[in-house]
């Protein structure tokens, strides 16, 4: 199994969030909903299904762009 790669300090959830809200690019949205997730504490599978699959799994985290 691989290593994880470390998460950087600079940066918080709600800073993430607050990126995504702005971000024109779709893709990049979902990214960055994806690390958020793993900032609350998600485990980084299902951060990786938001990376991959967006609106479908990351329906639930709409409310905490605002």
């Amino acid at each position: 199994m691989s290593a994880a790669v470390g998460l950087r300090d600079d940066f918080t959830a709600p800073d993430l969030r607050r990126l995504a809200a702005k971000a024109k690019d779709a893709d990049q949205v979902r990214r960055l909903l994806a690390l958020a997730a793993v900032y609350d504490g998600m485990d980084r599978e299902m951060a990786a299904r938001i990376w991959r699959h967006g609106s479908a799994d990351t329906a639930g985290l709409g409310a905490s762009l605002q």
